[in-house]
């Protein structure tokens, strides 16, 4: 089970980190929008630029919290 915890617990790490990167990278509105389109859409939204930068910083965290997760840090501190 614990190959399920771990790709439920990344899944949940990518939408966070998802929302936080969204706004970032140039957003700009188009100088004449397309009627049909929201005027405040972005130009280029350039969203698999976006995804491929969510899913390296999510790998990190993710990394990250596997690492305390598995040393022990949490129980070595929690428990002194």
């Amino acid at each position: 089970m614990f190959w399920a915890t771990a790709l439920a617990t990344y899944f949940l790490v990518w939408w966070m980190v998802l929302f936080a990167v969204l706004p970032m990278f140039g957003v700009r509105r188009a100088e004449a929008p397309d009627p049909s389109n929201e005027p405040g859409a972005p130009a280029r939204p350039r969203l698999l630029l976006k995804a491929a930068v969510t899913t390296a910083i999510s790998a990190v965290i993710w990394l990250i919290g596997y690492l305390i997760a598995r040393t022990g840090w949490i129980e070595d501190f929690l428990y002194k």
